[in-house]
């Protein structure tokens, strides 16, 4: 039996990847400092025999005996990483290079949750893994981006000195059930917005464009280059159908059927102005593409916000 430990377990995509590997009869080890994860994300899996919980904080050493690493800590969305910057920062770089300590120490494989947003307000369009980004090393969202770019570094860095089993996968906007309501992200931001019948914000003219992938998708990717023997990464995941966040709004106040209006705010400051994945890497070397239309994962999602939101 595979042992497997989850840094970020109780988070969002974490959740769901504890989930699906228990379902593969996975032994698991759920590593999460509840900064941005949250238990209610995980309490249904307390029952199974083969799943374990550890609060801790990955930017000290941790200690366990395991066969594979999915290092996926670190709080995704601009409101909780910018809440405490240096904490962000610490956790992608003191956090990454003690699992990287541990992978090589237990000769474990080791797979590092990088970003799209290595790639800044990029250049070119669509984003492929040979591009080297355009970010501001001293704006605001820095200590995620460059948090991201330097733990890419140190997996190459442990891979080519230390001949420590790496993957890297760079993930492209996800949303799906269990996002968190005040994570700030665009999809729950509107779901949660349009059940309140709230007035929905887009910052800017929203002709800015995202692709979204939903989160069975992406677990399944990241399976796929987990279990892969023959590539190391990077690798982009995400959706290539690209769409902009008015349009977004605008579907999801009809799948909510709510009453708010639109209204815009300024935009933020190194906000990327185009974001969408060449998949190409991820077809070729994993067999690896979406499936699910962004209505029906929307669909899904209003279903789980619908249970957490009071009107």
């Amino acid at each position: 039996m595979n042992r497997i430990l989850i840094t970020g377990g109780a988070g969002f995509l974490g959740s769901h990847l504890c989930e699906f590997l228990l379902e593969k009869e996975a032994d698991v080890i759920c590593v999460d400092n509840f900064f941005s994860g949250s238990k209610d994300n995980i309490r249904h899996l307390f029952s199974q025999p083969y799943f374990e919980l550890i609060r801790h904080d990955i930017i000290h050493p941790l200690f366990v005996e395991v066969d594979k690493i999915f290092h996926l800590a670190c709080p995704a969305s601009p409101i909780h990483y910018q809440y405490n910057a240096i904490k962000t920062i610490k956790t992608s770089v003191m956090g990454t290079i003690n699992m990287l300590g541990l992978a090589k120490r237990t000769k474990a494989r080791i797979l590092l949750a990088s970003s799209s947003e290595i790639y800044g307000d990029a250049k070119i369009h669509p984003q492929l893994e040979s591009y080297w980004g355009n970010v501001n090393p001293i704006g605001l969202r820095s200590c995620y981006d460059e948090g991201k770019r330097v733990a890419e570094t140190l997996m190459m860095d442990y891979h080519r000195q230390n001949k420590v089993d790496v993957r890297i996968v760079r993930i492209f906007n996800t949303y799906g059930p269990r996002m968190a309501i005040n994570d700030g992200r665009v999809v729950s931001n509107f779901i949660v917005q349009a059940l309140r019948n709230e007035p929905l914000a887009i910052y800017g003219d929203g002709n800015q464009t995202r692709s979204f992938c939903y989160v069975s998708d992406l677990i399944q990717g990241l399976i796929a280059i987990m279990e892969s023997n023959d590539f190391i990464g990077p690798m982009n995941l995400g959706n290539p159908a690209e769409c902009t966040i008015l349009d977004l709004a605008k579907k999801i106040i009809a799948l909510t059927k709510s009453s708010s209006k639109i209204i815009h705010k300024p935009l933020p400051l190194d906000d990327p102005v185009r974001r969408r994945p060449d998949i190409s890497l991820a077809k070729e070397k994993i067999g690896w593409m979406p499936e699910t239309e962004l209505e029906k994962g929307l669909l899904k999602t209003i279903d789980y916000f619908k249970r957490m939101v009071k009107p």
